[in-house]
This record gives structure tokens, sequence and C-alpha cells, in this order.
């Protein structure tokens, strides 16, 4: 049926109506016919001073667990969430069971996007299993159509593969996407390691395990040459490190998950494990810092980081839960939290 949408704010650079309330009116085919101050005739009229109207978005970090962990997320349960919350393409993490390795797990992924709104860009893995030791077939992912390559959740871990990576890559021009943490120095940690995880008396994680990660891969890049996306940016210092490294010219990038923006260890008191993420929330230190990289441009892209997970991972002690929490569906709400000053300029 036809649709009416009133006094609607349009969040879109590209529109001549960017920033202004218009009324917007959508026909049977879902085709917008008409965008201005008149009130065209319409089968339904949506009208609210909180409406807000934007192109579809793109999220680079999501999982839907599928193949093979569909009790947490399924393609099509992905789908809706995706689209509940404004996203019309995903980039999908390979962490799953089996990894996205072969360019049969890639086709699979993609099987679905004819006859779907939401539209799903594979994200390759760099090794088998995720594991960091052997090399997958990377060409053969991106001729099957693997937008770029990652281990996902794991980090690159060995030296020498992250090198050859970089190289291997140019062939195409790929993106390597690595997420940068040390994990000996997270070692049984399940929160950010500070005054916060000592008063609970629990085993942190410091953001120096992100930070020398970040050290190391971009002294590979100044060698191998290449394209590299930091995932999940935490720490100032970290992200200090990625803006020097884009002022010396080298091709790097990086995003920041949206619940790492507004969120704080100071939430975790009370053993909350919906709020138990990796990279974790760090302190409110760490939250300026990025909203400072974000006003500077520093920050690329903001993600949800999508991680579903179902009771039985999430409903136990803290220290034995698992890592992650949704991200989709409160996506916006996220990024126009309390107003922050960078929130409207991402559209």
């Amino acid at each position: 049926m036809s649709l009416l949408i009133k006094s609607a704010l349009v969040l879109d650079a590209g529109s001549p109506y960017h920033q202004q309330r218009t009324n917007i009116h959508i026909d049977n085919n879902g085709i917008i016919k008409y965008i201005g101050k008149e009130t065209p005739k319409a089968a339904k009229t949506i009208v609210s001073h909180d409406l807000m109207v934007s192109i579809g978005w793109f999220d680079m970090r999501a999982n839907f667990d599928d193949p093979g962990l569909e009790h947490k997320e399924d393609l099509d349960s992905g789908r809706k969430a995706a689209a509940s919350g404004g996203f019309t393409g995903v980039a999908l993490l390979p962490n799953t069971k089996p990894c996205i390795e072969s360019k049969n797990e890639v086709s699979y992924l993609r099987s679905g996007n004819l006859n779907n709104l939401t539209q799903i860009y594979p994200l390759g893995a760099v090794t088998k299993g995720c594991k960091g030791e052997d090399f997958t077939e990377i060409l053969d992912m991106y001729a099957a159509g693997a937008v770029a390559f990652t281990d996902g959740e794991q980090t690159i871990w060995n030296t020498d593969i992250l090198l050859k990576t970089l190289q291997y890559l140019q062939k195409f021009d790929g993106v390597l996407i690595n997420r940068p943490e040390d994990k000996y120095l997270t070692a049984f940690g399940s929160m950010n390691e500070g005054i916060t995880s000592t008063l609970l008396g629990l085993k942190g994680m410091p953001g120096l395990a992100e930070d020398i990660m970040i050290k190391r891969d971009i002294e590979l890049l100044k060698y191998a040459g290449g394209r590299i996306h930091f995932a999940n940016i935490s720490t100032g210092h970290g992200l200090k490190q990625i803006a020097n490294a884009k002022k010396a010219g080298l091709n790097v990038t990086c995003d920041v998950a949206a619940h790492n923006l507004i969120f704080d260890d100071t939430l975790l008191t009370a053993y909350d494990t919906n709020y138990k993420v990796n990279p974790p929330l760090r302190n409110k230190r760490e939250l300026k810092a990025l909203e400072k990289g974000l006003t500077n441009d520093d920050i690329d892209v903001i993600v949800s980081a999508h991680t579903p997970q179902d009771e039985e991972s999430k409903k136990l002690e803290f220290d034995l839960a698992d890592f992650g929490m949704l991200g989709m569906q409160s996506f916006f709400p996220f990024v126009l939290k309390n107003n922050r000053p960078w929130s409207c300029q991402r559209f």
C-alpha cells in the first residue's frame, strides 16, 4: 500500500534535503514518488517528531553464526535483525563451523541475496579454521565474491602469515582486516584491566595487548605494503598510532564498535554478562579518546560488532560467559545517544 512519512529528518549527505524535515510519499511498489512540503494522499500515514530517514546502511562487522551455529543466529534471523536496524548490506565474519574458508562457503552466504533486501558480503578467512597456522584458498574465495579477508574474532598472531597475506592481497588490491589483540596478554581475562576489574576481583585485559599488535602490524605494513583495516579499536594510544600511520601515507583504516563508544567498564559492577564483550568496555578516558578520534576523522567507520549468543552461553558466572552482545537493532540509538557531537556527521 502507499505510504506517507510526515515531517521526517533526512540524514543523507548526498541529498539536497540533508538535515531537513520533509514529507516522503512512497507508492504501492515501494518507490519514492515525492519528497517535499506537500502532503499527497496515501493509504497509511506515519508521523512522529522523532522520525529520521536515510539510505540503507552497510555494516562492516557482524556475526550471523551460519553455517554451524544456527542456535545463536541464522541467515534469515540475521537479515531480519539487520533490516530492523536499518542495514541493507552486511559484511559477515568467517567464524562459523566450518569457517568461511573456501569458495563453497562464500557461495552459500551469497546464495540468498537475489531474494532479500539485506545483502550479505562474505569476509573470507585468511587461515584454515581461523587458527593462524595455514593459508586458505584466498584467490578462489575472492573470485567467488569474498570482499575482504580476515580471521574475524581471532587475531592473526602469526607474523609470517600476516606479512605474506599483505603481499598476496596486493595482486588484486585486497584488504586485510585484523582485530589487534595479543592473546597472551589477555589470557583468562574477562574485562578491561583497571580500577573496576581490581575492585571486582576479575582478571583484566590490558589496553597494551591492543596497542602492541597495532604497532606490529603497522611496521609490517611499512615493510610489505598493501592495505590493512584495524577492527574494533578501543584504546586511545592504538588510535594515535593509526592516525600517525595515515599521516605517513600508509594505506590503513580502522573502525570502532558502537558499544565501545558509549559504555564504560563501570557498568560491569553488577557482573552483567550482557556487557561482556571483546575488546572489553574500557574506562571513560579511552571513551573520550575515541570520541575525539571520530571528530577528527581518525576513525573511519562505526560498526555494530553484532555477536548474538544463546542463553546457555550468557547465563553463567561472569568469567565463564562468552563474549558478545547484539548490535544491529540498537545501533542507531547507540550512535545518537546523548547527542554526541559526532552522531550525525557519520551519515
